[in-house]
């Protein structure tokens, strides 16, 4: 299965998704990311973050929609945070959809520290969220369940 996490500047959340789902998923699961304004770079909080976590980082870029060209994906997640007024991006293609809304972690006004703790607590939310999606049992769910699934999900 593979899963497409977008976001708008694709240099934080969806970057953090993309390796912490590839991090914990087994091998026939594969998440890409993308943005719909891409930034171009990657937060280094955001690689700081994962490398701290023990998640490789290899490999992990800003980039746009071509991320899945040739190659679609069977899920997508949107992760720009509910609250924000942030637009989310669209996806138009047969590809289940669902919002995991978070907080951009990289628009906070703090200390070093808070903003550290900011970015680990994302990533940890990721991480239960990610976790629950591979647990759940595929071959026993139909497309509509999967669907209810992915939406309960994004309220953990």
């Amino acid at each position: 299965m593979r899963v497409l996490f977008m976001c708008t500047a694709n240099s934080c959340r969806s970057i953090l998704s993309e390796a912490m789902f590839n991090h914990l998923a087994p091998a026939n699961f594969e998440a890409v990311s993308a943005g719909s304004f891409p930034k171009g770079q990657v937060l280094p909080r955001s690689l700081q973050t994962l490398q701290k976590s023990g998640i490789a980082i290899d490999g992990l870029h800003s980039k746009g929609n071509d991320a899945f060209a040739g190659n679609p994906p069977d899920v997508v997640i949107t992760v720009c945070g509910n609250a924000a007024g942030e637009p989310c991006p669209v996806y138009f293609g047969p590809a289940l959809k669902s919002h995991w809304g978070l907080e951009d972690p990289s628009d906070l006004s703090a200390d070093e520290a808070s903003i550290d703790a900011a970015f680990h607590a994302t990533l940890m939310r990721i991480g239960q969220r990610c976790q629950a999606f591979l647990d759940l049992p595929f071959a026993q769910l139909s497309r509509d369940q999967l669907q209810d699934e992915l939406d309960r999900i994004g309220t953990l």
